[in-house]
């Protein structure tokens, strides 16, 4: 039986959808799609930076119009939220005005949102990837599960398998074990079948260590054991599996191939999070993902000693 915290993860009651107003057209599918799966209200947020209330007049001068600002964006979404309701879904339009990651925070502490939805942007014309400094800050400090939609992201076109598999991408720490839980809990849901995916080191690097790979490789037996216990709470098909190279390239061509319907990365600052600015994982699987991410804060990871004195007691 999940715990009532996950319950309220996996079935929400509110979905926070937050918008600049150019990704609606590719949030709001998901954002549809989600609500009428869980019965969930949505919410839908755009904050209004202070230089967005600066408008043009006739011959070009700007002028302050923060009121002006304030209905433009407004009617902008109460057009999505009409389209809403007339799909039975219930939705709300709120604007506000100051920092975005701070706004969006407070709201959603206001509505008790269950889980935040946005998007994120993909290579900028200096081919760089780009998250976008507010989505950063959001997947750093909201304390509910978020969901970014990157450009590529597009809803299932298998009708006869519209649910298909949650690919989650799992560390080998006890901090796996939450979001593991919670992926499992999300593939009930959606009567989808649940992969559990671990990278490692490539093949050759790993044999020059003497270390097992593959099959033989300890990260199986752990995440088999992870497995097990997620299997215990959630009575859903859950498959182990590992490969070598590198991590995003990996998890991208793994949830491409099952067809995932949903990516699941739990994300601490000491392992998933640090990536931003080592190699990037979480950076590239956000812009390059065929479907949406789902990221979670858990529990503070164990010390590396910890994990590897564990892992010996199994050899």
């Amino acid at each position: 039986m999940a715990d009532p915290v996950t319950l309220r993860w996996t079935r929400p009651t509110s979905i926070l959808v937050a918008t600049d107003l150019s990704d609606t057209e590719r949030l709001m599918p998901f954002a549809l799609q989600q609500a009428e799966s869980t019965g969930a209200r949505l919410i839908l947020l755009h904050v209004l930076a202070a230089s967005e209330s600066m408008a043009v007049d006739a011959v070009g001068m700007p002028y302050d119009d923060p009121a002006g600002a304030l209905e433009s964006a407004g009617n902008a979404l109460k057009l999505w939220c009409a389209m809403a309701r007339a799909r039975n879904v219930s939705c709300d339009a709120l604007v506000r005005e100051g920092n975005a990651a701070q706004q969006v925070l407070s709201v959603a502490r206001q509505v008790n949102a269950d889980r935040l939805l946005l998007g994120t942007r993909g290579r900028s014309k200096m081919s760089k990837l780009l998250l976008g400094s507010v989505a950063q800050q959001l997947l750093r400090s909201a304390n509910i599960p978020v969901i970014t939609v990157g450009p590529e992201a597009h809803l299932p076109v298998d009708a006869a398998n519209p649910a298909g598999v949650v690919l989650h991408a799992a560390t080998l720490r006890e901090a796996s074990r939450p979001s593991a839980a919670l992926a499992c809990e999300i593939a009930s849901a959606l009567n989808a079948r649940l992969v559990l995916l671990h990278v490692l080191p490539p093949q050759e690097e790993m044999k020059r260590k003497g270390l097992p790979t593959g099959v033989d490789s300890l990260a199986l037996r752990e995440l088999r054991a992870i497995a097990e216990e997620t299997r215990c709470g959630c009575s859903i098909s859950i498959e182990p599996h590992v490969v070598h190279g590198n991590p995003a390239i990996e998890i991208l061509a793994e949830a491409a191939t099952l067809h995932a319907s949903l990516i699941v990365l739990g994300a601490t600052e000491r392992n998933v999070f640090q990536n931003l600015t080592r190699d990037r994982t979480i950076y590239k699987v956000l812009a390059h993902a065929r479907c949406p991410v789902l990221t979670l804060h858990e529990p503070k990871a164990e010390p590396e000693e910890v994990i590897l004195a564990r892992l010996d007691t199994h050899r």
